[in-house]
């Protein structure tokens, strides 16, 4: 458990290590997956594995481990079910009750995730004002939200090179220029920008 205090803030650190021990909870912190934050699995034995990246900050690792907990919680309960289902939602939506506080989450962060609670999606990144709020309203270092990359320009995102062009409802349409395919960014994602 005092590894946790890496992870998560240290007012938090009761809450999850009574999660993780009232539930039996088998967790792996694991390097950087680019695809997710998190997953829940059931292995061959029978036993069940939640991981999370270890690249998190405190804020979407604590919330990230809530959403993977609430998956195995609704396995022991329901067996399988749709993944982000009312079972899922209202088990997720309770076990993060808890954590609602300004001790917990800044309150810069509480507004955006008592709404995104209300009706929690499978990734907290669709929710771009929550994801944004989460990371500080601040891009990593050397790097730019795509709305704030200039119309027409210039960026590379996974080592490809990409033009920005128009927003859609959500999200950006973005030219792939190898292959001259149109892609859709959500706003929130980091790029580089190409001078």
């Amino acid at each position: 458990m005092n590894i946790l205090s890496k992870y998560i803030t240290s007012n938090a650190i009761p809450l999850v290590e009574y999660l993780i021990n009232e539930h039996k909870i088998n967790l792996k912190i694991v390097n950087q997956r680019q695809t997710k934050h998190g997953d829940f699995r059931t292995l061959i034995n029978g036993q069940t594995q939640i991981t999370v990246n270890n690249n998190l900050n405190k804020h979407q690792f604590l919330l990230t481990l809530i959403h993977e907990i609430a998956h195995h919680v609704t396995f022991k309960k329901f067996g399988r079910v749709q993944p982000h289902g009312k079972e899922w939602k209202t088990i997720f939506q309770h076990l993060m009750m808890p954590f609602l506080h300004p001790e917990i989450y800044p309150k810069e962060i509480l507004p955006f995730l008592a709404n995104y609670l209300k009706n929690p999606k499978a990734s907290t990144d669709t929710d771009v004002k929550l994801s944004l709020a989460l990371r500080g309203f601040e891009a990593e270092k050397g790097k730019s939200f795509i709305f704030e990359v200039p119309n027409e320009s210039i960026f590379r995102f996974k080592n490809k090179l990409y033009k920005r062009g128009c927003k859609r409802r959500t999200r950006y349409e973005c030219i792939n220029l190898s292959n001259k395919k149109t892609y859709l960014f959500n706003q929130n994602v980091e790029v580089e920008l190409i001078d």
